[in-house]
């Protein structure tokens, strides 16, 4: 209680002087505004008459957030490039700006009175709640009859005390109260707006969902790595090594073992393809190795449709996107192939104006794709989790067009 009863009177105690300069300010940078308003020179003054009045707005901030303990957000917009005049109207249309000089002009009025009426209780009952070590030695040769008993005695002394120490509670309570009151208004009026802290929000979401994705991109290629490297290897070996025992018993056709090996051999060759289809699946290796260009490249010999490949010379793009859109390009191919009926395709990567990235896979099959079927909808879900686009075109009878649109500038 004590704490924060001297926090409180802290606070209070020191926005007097802030709030004397901050009335001497508004007074002297309204009347300097005024003045230069019809002139060349409005928009420098009102930048640096900006630059003090915002000063004085992170003081009263960080006063703020002293006595509460919970820091204040700073709501300013990012500075604007181009000419002195754009600045200054971008300034001046901020929200934040108008809030600012609205808390300065108001912070006189109400930081006086509330340091007063903070300090006056406070002191009286401290005064009285000390009396016996310090009344004595007033001298009051002339005080009033009912004031005399309480300077000249130790048992007044002693009432004045218990008086005092009644009172430190309410006088506390009230010094709290006029700290609330105060920091209330101050925080309302100097915190971000509704519409800045939903900004800020979304800005703090998409950079966590964007270090999310990227970890988990990276914890894909480590996989693939430790699967390419480790499991396949000695799958890898451990078939070498059933193909030189599988050699060495071509001279006894009759042995059972010989078919045991076969056996052993069959099934590690599947294991082995099964796992390679793995680890083109977690994150192809050679998107790793060459770039997307090249995996659509490989993706493409490898299907069963001719398809057309136009991809611009620079597709320099964040891995998220690259395996993104390797994704979008191998399950359009292959929903082509297998339930379309299609004859061909064609792959069209592109840039666009800011900075991102358009994949367009079309074929010419019988159309008809359900946008909402699972394969469809996985790829929708992984596109928006990169703050992409997927649209499917597929009318009755064709074509069928899928089209996902990668913002990556950052």
């Amino acid at each position: 209680m004590i704490g924060r009863t001297g926090r409180a009177l802290g606070y209070l105690a020191l926005g007097a002087p802030v709030a004397i300069l901050a009335l001497a300010w508004t007074l002297v940078s309204s009347i300097l505004l005024l003045l230069l308003a019809p002139t060349q020179l409005a928009p420098r003054a009102l930048l640096g008459a900006t630059v003090v009045s915002r000063s004085l707005a992170r003081f009263e901030r960080w006063r703020l957030g002293w006595y509460s303990g919970r820091p204040v957000a700073v709501p300013y917009q990012p500075t604007v490039a181009g000419p002195v005049r754009v600045r200054a109207a971008a300034v001046f249309r901020e929200p934040a700006t108008r809030r600012d000089a609205g808390w300065l002009a108001t912070l006189f009025p109400l930081a006086l009175p509330s340091m007063l009426l903070a300090l006056v209780p406070t002191l009286l009952a401290v005064g009285l709640a000390t009396a016996p070590a310090w009344l004595w030695a007033v001298p009051n040769p002339n005080a009033p009859e009912l004031v005399a008993p309480i300077v000249g005695t130790w048992p007044g002394r002693a009432a004045a005390a218990v008086l005092g120490l009644a009172l430190a509670p309410l006088a506390a309570r009230w010094v709290l109260t006029l700290a609330r009151g105060q920091a209330g208004l101050a925080r309302l009026l100097l915190r971000p707006d509704d519409r800045q802290q939903l900004t800020a929000l979304a800005a703090r979401l998409a950079t966590t969902r964007a270090r999310v994705v990227d970890a988990q991109a990276a914890e894909l290629r480590r996989i693939e790595r430790d699967l390419h490297d480790g499991a396949q290897a000695r799958i890898v070996a451990a078939g070498m090594t059933l193909a030189l025992a599988d050699r060495k018993l071509r001279g006894r056709p009759d042995d059972p073992v010989r078919a045991d090996v076969e056996l052993a051999r069959r099934q590690l060759d599947g294991a082995l393809a099964e796992l390679r289809h793995l680890v083109r699946g977690a994150h192809p290796p050679i998107l790793t190795d060459r770039g997307l260009s090249a995996a659509l490249g490989a993706l493409i010999a490898d299907s069963p449709l001719p398809v057309d490949l136009r991809v611009p010379d620079d597709t320099s793009v964040p891995p998220a996107v690259e395996a993104a859109a390797y994704f979008v390009v191998s399950e359009a191919l292959t929903n082509a192939a297998k339930h379309a009926g299609a004859q061909r395709c064609e792959v069209t990567l592109a840039g666009t104006a800011g900075g991102g990235l358009t994949v367009q896979v079309r074929d010419d099959g019988r159309g008809g794709a359900d946008p909402a079927g699972a394969g469809l909808d996985g790829l929708r879900r992984r596109v928006e989790a990169l703050d992409g686009i997927l649209s499917v075109q597929s009318p009755a009878g064709g074509p069928t067009v899928v089209s996902a649109e990668f913002p990556c500038a950052s």
